[in-house]
């Protein structure tokens, strides 16, 4: 185990992608954000953070929660004006 320290963050993400990844999370059985942290060190050595079987599970979330954002999508959103 290697001993870290942690910070609270005001992360603002999309609605649908964040129904997916607390999903994601239940299902793996992880804090959400021990999965962001495991995502993020994933990509930062440019290796994939899922199993075939979890990317499944993902699909499976993502019809549920409407989610049809791609990667294709991001750096490229913005977002509705307040009311």
């Amino acid at each position: 185990m290697v001993t870290v320290d942690r910070v609270q963050t005001g992360l603002r993400v999309e609605r649908n992608v964040l129904k997916v990844l607390k999903g994601l999370a239940e299902y793996l059985d992880l804090s959400l954000g021990d999965l962001v942290e495991g995502i993020a060190l994933h990509a930062f050595e440019g290796s994939a953070p899922f199993s075939s079987e979890t990317i499944g599970k993902i699909e499976q979330l993502k019809a549920v929660y409407g989610l049809t954002l791609t990667a294709a999508d991001a750096h490229r959103l913005t977002e509705r004006p307040a009311p």
